[in-house]
């Protein structure tokens, strides 16, 4: 089974975001999305949601689903966001998503698949929750960035950015050569959209030099034009799900993580699988999924 990467009690919000200067990324990632993300749709689920740093971009859509591994990034996008409305708050493993088959419009990852151990896996089970056509917008770490060839070709680093395997630089934590992502989202039934090259100016020089908005406005120029020379240390990808056969439409909404039942009983407490008679614990507007409440 493959390992996960939990952020449960930590600070990423506070010291990752806030404490390290980095608006120009979050900047830059915010333009990107906006090019790449339907503006519209019924449902869309954010893996990886932490603390709901992009949930204001998914206004056009009707329902939001936040998840995260982690429940106490989840209770500070409650704080954020609200407890009520059209906001889910699921914490789950993304190897065993709690929906139903092609629920969602849109799906979104963005810094999480560099954490993720069985890609083919993840890419899986994102392409069996969407729609035929729906659309996902991933982000990936890019092993052949330009920082990493120069230091390769000045004999400044070991590992190798041509080669396509995947480079673990720390436990769970990747970085994928572009070909090798594509390779696994065609495999996973992707046809593989838009691209763009997304965070190029992140040197620490030039963001002494130049404040954040106009930087990230200066990354967004650049964001189409150099995509196609896959330098940039972040490669965003809008990729669309290909399925045979006529749509079905969806009926219900989760699918239980034990046996794949998908008529669950909900109370205010739990939800209750009526074929395997597992429990799953709703608490304080979070569906905790993680583990099973004993039948």
């Amino acid at each position: 089974m493959a390992k996960i990467c939990d952020y449960e009690g930590s600070s990423y919000c506070t010291e990752f975001w806030e404490g390290q200067g980095r608006e120009y990324e979050d900047l830059a990632e915010r333009i990107a999305l906006r090019k790449l993300l339907p503006p519209a749709g019924a449902c869309l689920l954010d893996i990886g949601a932490g603390f709901g740093r992009l949930a204001d971009l998914y206004d056009g859509y009707q329902q939001v689903v936040l998840l995260d591994y982690s429940k106490s990034m989840l209770r500070q996008a409650q704080d954020r966001l609200g407890r009520e409305g059209r906001y889910i708050y699921i914490a789950a493993d993304l190897y065993v998503l709690p929906f139903i088959d092609s629920l969602f419009d849109t799906t979104v990852t963005v810094r999480v698949l560099h954490h993720v151990q069985n890609i083919p896996a993840a890419l899986q089970e994102v392409q069996r929750v969407l729609k035929r056509g729906g659309v996902h917008v991933l982000e990936y770490a890019n092993k052949r960035h330009l920082k990493a060839i120069l230091r390769y070709l000045l004999g400044r680093q070991k590992w190798n950015p041509f080669a396509p395997e995947p480079y673990e630089f720390v436990e769970l934590n990747y970085d994928f050569h572009p070909a090798w992502m594509e390779a696994r989202l065609r495999e996973a039934g992707f046809a593989i959209g838009r691209e763009l090259a997304v965070s190029s100016l992140r040197l620490p020089l030039l963001k002494c030099l130049i404040s954040p908005r106009p930087l990230a406005a200066l990354d967004g120029l650049l964001q189409g034009p150099t995509a196609c020379l896959k330098l940039a240390p972040s490669v965003f990808v809008r990729a669309e799900a290909e399925k045979e056969g006529a749509q079905v439409e969806s009926r219900g909404f989760f699918r239980c993580p034990s046996c794949h039942r998908t008529d669950l009983i909900e109370t205010e407490e739990a939800l209750t699988c009526r074929g395997c008679g597992r429990g799953w614990a709703i608490d304080d507007g979070i569906y905790d999924f993680k583990e099973p409440i004993t039948p």
